[in-house]
């Protein structure tokens, strides 16, 4: 055999590259937070890294605070330019059922907070309705930052931001996820089809049973579509065997 077969056998792959790169950025900040300023490979250095290694071991994977510091001053996409904050989620990390939404809005961007303004309001509404507190779900969004004007967002952005909300949910494990809107739908379940044929309907997500719905903007603006709305709800109700 020689060198050149030997050298090709061990090229890694870009996938690996990006696993390695991930796993080295968390044990830095780690490092970090418990106080490590060098790399001189003293035994205190070691000892942390050796913490490190074995409770990586034993987790069930990444946690919320290690996806929330991936995104810790995200350059991903042109939206980082004109956005106040990044708008990461909010709610319950273990809750059996997560709202996604498009993106923020002014309000949000403002608070950090997703589903701050008047159409979080509904939202909030709707789901103390359905028995539930905004404590006892999770909310976030396809994309992280507000668009300009609340613009729709492009391709492009969705792109640089669905890996992260993929990583969320996986981090939740939710029993159910209600897609609020023709983005979140049509993303979620990669489909070009329109929001009121989706909605109603059980369809599956990386394992997750999710219901479309309308966006609670969309509500705002038509008023008759809450009675159809209540319906969906109802059907996450029933599955999550609260009383209607």
């Amino acid at each position: 055999m020689n060198d050149d077969h030997v050298l090709e056998n061990k090229t890694p792959h870009p996938s690996d590259v990006a696993s390695l790169l991930t796993e080295i950025g968390k044990t830095l900040r780690y490092m970090a937070d418990a106080g490590c300023r060098g790399f001189d490979c003293d035994d205190p250095c070691l000892e942390l890294i050796h913490r490190w290694e074995d409770g990586r071991k034993t987790s069930h994977g990444e946690s919320m605070a290690d996806i929330r510091g991936d995104l810790n001053g995200c350059r991903r996409c042109p939206l980082c330019e004109t956005r106040t904050q990044i708008v990461f989620g909010d709610g319950d990390e273990n809750a059996r059922l997560v709202f996604v939404g498009e993106g923020p809005g002014y309000e949000e961007d403002k608070q950090g907070v997703p589903f701050v303004g008047a159409a979080g309001q509904l939202l909030s509404k709707i789901i103390q309705a359905m028995h539930l507190q905004r404590r006892d779900v999770y909310i976030c969004n396809i994309i992280k930052c507000r668009p300009p004007g609340n613009r729709n967002p492009k391709p492009a952005e969705i792109d640089a931001c669905k890996p992260y909300l993929e990583r969320q949910l996986k981090v939740i494990k939710p029993e159910l996820i209600c897609a609020l809107g023709t983005f979140a739908a049509q993303t979620l379940l990669a489909t070009d089809t329109s929001i009121s044929k989706l909605r109603g309907e059980f369809y599956d997500f990386m394992g997750i049973r999710i219901l479309p719905t309308y966006h609670p903007a969309y509500l705002l603006r038509n008023p008759e579509k809450k009675r159809e709305v209540w319906e969906d709800m109802k059907k996450l109700m029933h599955v999550l065997g609260l009383g209607d």
